[in-house]
């Protein structure tokens, strides 16, 4: 239920005309086809909880005169904790005209739409949240032009999906949506 906004003039923003364009509405940017999961958010917001701490703890460090080494030590340690932790948001599939494009937390693989020949939803065994353990479940895999085994872009058992079904079934529609829309027709 959308809430209207009422500024400081007294003009309510339920009677906008809707002319003006939305910052998601742009295909020429990057955009995560769905939210992030609580438990991404969730390990994200303790890591940054972390690095808080961290960094309390180079101050007070530094200002005890424990020496410029160790506050250095831990200021290159809340540093690393702070960038893996938005790292960690930026993990996923994310879209625009130009391809789709899977980060991951050291590597991210951009796959043009023109060299994309299927995308389908299939039974495998996927990893629970990233880690070494797999189980049955739903993965979204990607068919290209040059890529020799499938990249899966999407699971059920991800840290954005675990638990969200449907959440999962939005996306891999959402990112077949994609396809559909801006991948060439084969003549």
């Amino acid at each position: 239920m959308p809430l209207p906004f009422l500024t400081a003039d007294g003009v309510s923003d339920a009677d906008d005309d809707g002319d003006e364009v939305l910052a998601h509405a742009d295909d020429d940017r990057w955009q995560r086809p769905y939210r992030p999961g609580p438990w991404r958010v969730a390990i994200s917001a303790v890591l940054l909880l972390l690095s808080a701490f961290m960094l309390l703890a180079t101050m007070i460090v530094a200002f005890a005169g424990g020496g410029w080494g160790g506050a250095g030590a831990c200021l290159v340690a809340a540093l690393a904790v702070l960038a893996s932790a938005l790292q960690m948001l930026r993990v996923g599939v994310w879209v625009s005209r130009t391809g789709l494009r899977r980060v991951g937390f050291f590597v991210t693989r951009t796959i043009a739409w023109n060299a994309v020949t299927e995308i389908r939803t299939v039974q495998q065994p996927v990893r629970w949240l990233g880690l070494p353990r797999t189980v049955q479940g739903q993965a979204l895999t990607v068919s290209a032009r040059g890529v020799e085994e499938p990249p899966v872009l999407l699971t059920d058992h991800s840290a954005d999906f675990l638990s969200r079904a449907e959440a999962f079934d939005r996306a891999a529609d959402a990112v077949e949506a994609w396809a559909e829309e801006y991948r060439p027709v084969p003549a």
